[in-house]
């Protein structure tokens, strides 16, 4: 079998990652489409959601598929404007309050439903349609996750936080930000350049706009990872006040790099946001990540990618593989043993394995769905490292 391992042997190179901030007219639509989606799981935990949101100048459009309970149009309306108020939108081209608001939801296909529902002969439920769903982890950070999408993420993260609390009163909500991390050996070593793009207030200018940026950059890099005066970035086009949805406009899924491990790994090509929990888009995609985490977790591998297949309503995976970025067949092979007698695979079983069933998704449609903290409400449970001991003992 070929070795995606093999693909670039070069120990010594730079890569890149970027992220998007909730702020970011694709980042508003994942956040309401999850929004949506924990609407309809809070009422009732079997519901059926598949969500796409568009968004413009002072207008929002959302469309697709649901089944469950009936919630009235205007209780939809209200949450999202509800969360866009709470991204901090309130600016001409697209104000929470002022926006037309435009639903088009209707009922899910009975096709696609009865596939669900019972998967031919099989008396578990199927997977809501076919695809590939990918799940890596490596050791460069404590997260087990990629060093240049980990600290794009969390500079993003840290300016949200400076910007709601009043630090950062002169930003939008609108920012990207791309390190380009250097690798001798395969390790990270340090930073060759950092680019953020903030929208702000007409008011500031652009050298303004990178010192207010400049210590929460360095806060987050580790320490003496800052690159040359040279190689940061800050608003390279000189000015970005006009930004959001009225600067450029929004769609769901459009960000499933940013959402996974910064092209650092393979992707399926599903996007996770407004998807329930049957879609193995999503499910499969969380579950093979906490499979790749709990390898590297135990210590047997530095890295881990896995690949999970499925068809529409058929319950258990049509194919997993594994990818050590080793030439050891004999220990993968034992990895991927230990996986098939220790984990069912099946949706409902991933579901009930990490109490999917709930409305915690709004939180992950922003800064990454993975290298974040289980939390006692139930998401991102993905995460935890629980099953350590199994491949420990076992491999």
């Amino acid at each position: 079998m070929f070795s995606l391992g093999k693909k670039n042997m070069n120990k010594n190179y730079i890569f890149t990652s970027e992220s998007v901030s909730e702020g970011h007219p694709d980042k508003v639509c994942d956040i309401i489409s999850d929004t949506i989606l924990d609407l309809y799981l809070s009422k009732f935990n079997e519901s059926r959601v598949a969500c796409e949101t568009l968004a413009t100048t002072n207008k929002i459009v959302i469309s697709g598929e649901t089944r469950g309970p009936k919630i009235s149009s205007e209780e939809i309306e209200q949450v999202v404007r509800e969360q866009i108020k709470n991204i901090g939108y309130e600016q001409k081209g697209f104000h929470w309050q002022n926006l037309e608001f435009y639903n088009f939801l209707h009922e899910q296909s009975a096709d696609i439903a009865q596939g669900v529902d019972a998967s031919g002969n099989e008396k578990d439920e199927g997977a809501g349609d076919q695809g590939i769903m990918f799940g890596y982890a490596c050791n460069e950070t404590k997260e087990l996750m990629p060093a240049p999408i980990m600290y794009s993420h969390k500079i993003l993260k840290d300016l949200a936080r400076a910007r709601k609390t009043g630090e950062l009163s002169l930003l939008g909500p609108d920012s990207k930000s791309q390190i380009s991390v250097v690798y001798e050996n395969s390790k990270p070593i340090g930073v060759s350049s950092v680019v953020v793009s903030s929208q702000h207030d007409e008011s500031v200018d652009q050298n303004q706009v990178k010192e207010m940026i400049r210590p929460y950059v360095k806060k987050i890099l580790p320490e003496n990872w800052i690159c040359s005066e040279d190689n940061f970035y800050v608003n390279p086009t000189g000015k970005f006040v006009i930004g959001g949805p009225d600067g450029d406009t929004g769609l769901t899924g459009r960000k499933i790099i940013v959402d996974t491990y910064g092209g650092a790994a393979l992707h399926g090509g599903g996007a996770f946001s407004g998807k329930d929990p049957t879609k193995v888009d999503r499910s499969a995609a969380y579950i093979a990540r906490y499979l790749a985490k709990n390898i590297v977790a135990s210590g047997i591998v530095d890295k881990a990618v896995i690949q999970l297949s499925y068809a529409i309503g058929v319950s258990q995976p049509l194919s997993i593989y594994l990818d050590i970025f080793q030439d050891n067949e004999n220990l993968k092979n034992k990895i991927i043993k230990v996986i098939k007698n220790n984990f069912d695979l099946s949706p409902r079983a991933i579901r009930n394995k990490l109490q999917l069933n709930k409305p915690i998704y709004k939180k992950t449609a922003a800064y990454g769905h993975f290298g974040r903290t289980p939390e006692n409400d139930g998401s991102f449970s993905w995460e935890k490292i629980d099953s350590v001991d199994i491949f420990k003992k076992e491999v």
